[in-house]
């Protein structure tokens, strides 16, 4: 989709990200058990704010992307998550790829709490931070030896638009908008900023 891997091992924080959110998408029989994903969510309740994650339960602030509600959903997540995953973390290490994974999610979950309530789960707002970041990188950074392809950008800035719109039922929209744009500013940090590779 991206580019061609050569993978002598499965990329362990991609293969991670998977396994994880296919064991929460079992045992909850893929977002119908809400008792089951009560501690997943950033928050359990739908007006007592961060009150769980002030005392202590950190976890929250990231796992609402385990979280996913219909197959459609769920492999349409996953896929990007192999793909883009896997490049990331072929080319830059498991490390960086658990910083930017950490990072968008964790800002892409609290833009979306602040926009509409803690009623949300899926992986989409990362996997748009990732888009954005190897965008950013094929772009501005010669020596990255990835360009993503044309049509991949303007498919997923279509169905972002879509996703807008409201055609297509509630969708977490702030967590996509949020992971995107965070994902562009960590790859400008790294191509300009003091980190950039020489």
């Amino acid at each position: 989709m991206v580019m061609a891997l050569n993978l002598k091992t499965l990329p362990p924080v991609t293969t991670a990200l998977i396994s994880v959110s296919a064991l929460v998408a079992l045992l909850s029989g893929l977002g119908a058990n809400l008792d089951l994903l009560l501690g997943l969510f950033i928050s359990s309740t739908l007006h007592g704010g961060l009150h769980e994650i002030q005392s202590g339960e950190i976890w929250r602030l990231f796992t609402p992307a385990f979280i996913h509600f219909g197959v459609l959903h769920f492999v349409f997540n996953m896929l990007w998550i192999w793909n883009l995953g896997t490049v990331i973390e072929s080319l830059l290490g498991s490390s960086r790829l658990i910083i930017l994974t950490l990072g968008i999610g964790i800002f892409s979950n609290l833009a979306q709490y602040y926009w509409s309530g803690p009623a949300f789960g899926g992986m989409s707002g990362i996997l748009y931070g990732l888009l954005g970041y190897l965008w950013i990188q094929g772009r501005f950074n010669p020596g990255f030896g990835v360009i993503l392809n044309r049509s991949i950008v303007i498919m997923m800035l279509v169905w972002f638009v879509l996703c807008w719109t409201g055609l297509l039922g509630p969708i977490a929209n702030m967590a996509h908008t949020a992971g995107l744009a965070t994902g562009i500013i960590l790859g400008l940090i790294h191509v300009f900023g003091p980190y950039q590779r020489s």
